[in-house]
This record gives C-alpha cells, structure tokens and sequence, in this order.
C-alpha cells in the first residue's frame, strides 16, 4: 500500500430525477511509473492507481483504466444521470492490490 494515499470526492447532496450532475474525484497518490532509478541506482518498483470505477445504486457509471503516464495525484471528471435517490460508489485500484474507496449519497430533489 502506498503511503499517505487519500482519496477525495465533490459531489452534489441532491438533484432532480433524469438530471446530469457533474462528480469530481481527485486521489492522492504517488504514482511510480516503474521507469525511474533510487539514488542507489535500483530501480522503483511501479506503483500506480490502475483503474477507477464509480457506481450508483450498484450499477456502473464508469469504468476506467489508467496507464503508467497518468500523472501524480490523478484528478477525474465526469458526468452522470442521476435517475433515483442513493449513493455513489467511488473505487480506486493499486498495482499492489490496496482498493481505495469513497462513497457520496444522493438525494431527488
């Protein structure tokens, strides 16, 4: 598990049925793309968030796959239609097998 990883999520408290909002997630994370050499001349180990789901209600709204170029502290936008009242699921996997989750409820307006 990656030290000091901290996932984040802005997400509005409630909007009305059928309508787009607009969810924004932002994970704290280091991000070692494998590439790179210590000081010693070892090289790092890759270490990188490699796929992002989020969910509402239990069905999936996307689903991502991230590559070893994604940057320090991946920041992902998106949209959704929220059709009824529930929770948003936010999911964020590790190369080393750790799973970062975050949850945001929903009300219909």
């Amino acid at each position: 598990m990656a030290d000091g990883v901290k996932p984040r999520v802005k997400a509005p408290k409630s909007a009305a049925a059928g309508e787009v909002v607009t969810l924004k997630t932002l994970i704290s994370h280091p991000m070692e793309s494998g590439q790179r050499k210590d000081k010693d001349g070892n090289v790092i180990p890759r270490s990188i968030i490699n796929r992002f789901t989020c969910e509402l209600n239990g069905n999936m709204v996307v689903d991502v796959t991230l590559e070893p170029a994604i940057s320090t502290n991946p920041y992902i936008e998106f949209d959704a239609k929220v059709d009824a009242a529930g929770a948003f699921k936010f999911t964020w996997y590790d190369d080393d097998g750790s799973v970062y989750e975050d949850t945001s409820d929903i009300a219909i307006a």
